[in-house]
């Protein structure tokens, strides 16, 4: 039998400014390790720590532009595209344009603070 999910639970964010993270499931919500599915929604100027995550992160951008920095150099992900950043590969993200951004992250396996590796701020 499918499982209803009721509601997200809200979980409390890394960065420079309040960012709605609403889990649908994953390790706080479901109790699901393998994958967790989350509405983020950050506001003009958030940025959060670097990371070296120990999963890999499908993010589709719905609303506004998402800027995604990494070892490299950086690129923007704006409404109707999507980026995935692959586990042991530094990654920080942030939303430095008016409005903010609305995204779903995927992870795989489930996000959690111990596996995240953020930078010391």
């Amino acid at each position: 039998m499918p499982t209803l999910i009721d509601h997200p639970t809200v979980i409390p964010a890394a960065g420079t400014k309040p960012k709605v993270i609403q889990e649908f499931a994953g390790r706080v919500n479901t109790g699901t390790p393998g994958v967790s599915i989350a509405r983020m929604v950050s506001p003009q100027g958030w940025i959060e720590p670097g990371q070296t995550p120990e999963f890999d992160e499908y993010t589709v951008v719905l609303r506004g532009r998402l800027r995604v920095a990494f070892a490299g150099g950086s690129f923007d992900v704006n409404a109707g595209q999507a980026v995935i950043a692959h586990q042991g590969e530094w990654v920080q993200y942030s939303s430095p344009a008016a409005g903010g951004a609305e995204y779903v992250a995927v992870c795989l396996p489930a996000f959690s603070p111990a596996l995240v590796h953020r930078d010391a701020e």
